[in-house]
């Protein structure tokens, strides 16, 4: 019996993935669990693995097009197996136009079920309008968006036809018609990338602007978008506030010179300054659980685990990967894991688990001699550190002037979880072991 091979969902809010490549060509034998595909998405690039043993045949889409989660795009057959009729994808656009996807309809009252095919931008319609599919009925025939709009209508023959009603009707994801909504952009407008033509979250513009002869337009990258859209929604939701400190980072530098050799000796990896400032992160966190917890529907979450991500930049966009257990391993520890979730951050090879459960977040700007800068929270952490470069100043210690190794660190707090006490009180005992680091567990 052939198996369906869909675009995986990987993430939460994912709508679409694009297929990087095929590890397997069709008409090849696949055994379950082998990889067979590798498939990117907002944020991560993954091999996905073969859910079944077979040949792999009836392949819908070339390498590099982008299809909606969900879609049927191959067949896992038996030998001498044909795969089930069904209509080739867009080869251009990798849209997907009508796979036939089959549904159990019940007609009203207790009748039999009845296996009805339904094209897969019908259902994306019926679903957003709440509509049960099966009060369309069929007649043996296949559903088509023309049969849900057509019912839409007739639904609604007591009012009358405004251009609003008509501009709903446009095949449009949730997240498009919100993002539209948002950035006051006409839907109807639009051009989409899904099936038959639905308007995608990918398809809208950041604004309704009119941009000058001049002038050049670029359209972000999704990753970019992501980040946007994450950062609009964190800056226009989360209280936040700041605590600024200047903290002597000299003894700070002595550490790293003390274990250096040591640890790049156990595992092959110079430790840096990040990794230091992660160990002591998840060490002060142990004693402030509120600055590590999470606000959520209107509460606070406790996280359990201390998971300290890194705001790292890749050419199109900003990435947290998160570095685990940070207050119970060792610098050598953090260390491996920075440099390997850094380095397919910067590949894009990070896996989904790489960007979740993050608790904290570290953006540290200093390699680019920033000397301090606030940081938005990344949501729905309840705090982020900013970290500004070393650099040597003139300060007054013991009533005399002296020149010391000094840094600037800017703690961003969500209001709502952390205030302004538990945030000073997390920062003067963070700020108190940087200056004081060498008793610290390698």
């Amino acid at each position: 019996m052939a198996t369906s091979v869909v675009m995986p969902a990987l993430e939460m809010t994912q709508e679409s993935g694009r297929l990087v490549a095929w590890l397997k060509r069709e008409g090849e034998s696949v055994e379950k669990g082998e990889p067979l595909m590798e498939v990117e998405t907002d944020k991560v690039t993954i091999e996905i693995e073969a859910t079944d043993s077979g040949i792999l045949g009836g392949v819908l889409i070339k390498e590099n097009d982008v299809v909606p989660v969900g879609q049927t795009i191959a067949w896992i057959l038996a030998p001498g197996e044909k795969p089930p009729a069904s209509s080739p994808l867009d080869s251009h656009s990798g849209r997907a136009s009508t796979l036939g996807t089959k549904t159990e309809v019940k007609k009203q009252g207790p009748v039999k079920n009845v296996s009805v095919e339904v094209s897969p931008v019908a259902r994306r319609i019926a679903d957003e309008h709440g509509i049960d599919i099966a009060a369309l009925g069929s007649n043996g025939k296949r559903i088509e968006k023309a049969d849900v709009l057509a019912y839409i209508d007739s639904t609604r023959q007591t009012q009358p036809v405004t251009a609003s009603v008509s501009t709903h009707l446009i095949p449009a994801s949730p997240k498009a018609r919100r993002l539209a909504t948002e950035h006051g952009i006409d839907i109807s407008l639009l051009k989409g990338s899904g099936p038959d033509g639905a308007v995608l979250a990918e398809d809208v513009p950041f604004e309704a602007t009119t941009i000058s002869a001049t002038g050049t337009l670029e359209t972000p990258s999704t990753v970019w978008r992501v980040m946007a859209e994450h950062m609009i929604s964190a800056w226009t939701t989360v209280p936040h506030f700041y605590l600024i400190r200047e903290v002597d980072a000299t003894n700070l530098i002595a550490w790293r010179a003390n274990i250096v050799s040591k640890v790049e000796k156990q595992t092959g990896v110079k430790p840096t300054y990040t990794d230091l400032l992660v160990k002591l992160i998840g060490f002060t966190l142990r004693g402030h659980p509120r600055v590590n917890a999470s606000w959520a529907d209107g509460q606070i979450q406790y996280n359990n685990a201390i998971n300290v991500g890194l705001a790292v930049a890749i050419d199109n966009g900003l990435i947290v990967p998160v570095v685990r257990e940070a207050d119970s391993s060792s610098v050598g520890e953090i260390a491996t894991q920075r440099k390997d979730i850094v380095e397919r951050a910067q590949t894009r090879k990070l896996r989904p688990t790489d960007i979740s459960e993050g608790t904290f977040t570290l953006s540290n700007l200093g390699m680019y001699n920033v000397d301090v800068f606030n940081a938005i929270v990344n949501t729905p952490q309840a705090a982020i550190l900013a970290v500004g470069r070393i650099a040597e100043r003139v300060i007054a210690l013991n009533g005399q002037p002296v020149v010391r190794s000094m840094m600037t660190v800017s703690l961003s707090c969500d209001h709502r979880v952390v205030d302004g006490a538990r945030g000073a009180q997390f920062l003067d005992d963070l700020a108190n072991l940087i200056e004081n680091p060498l008793g610290m567990l390698n």
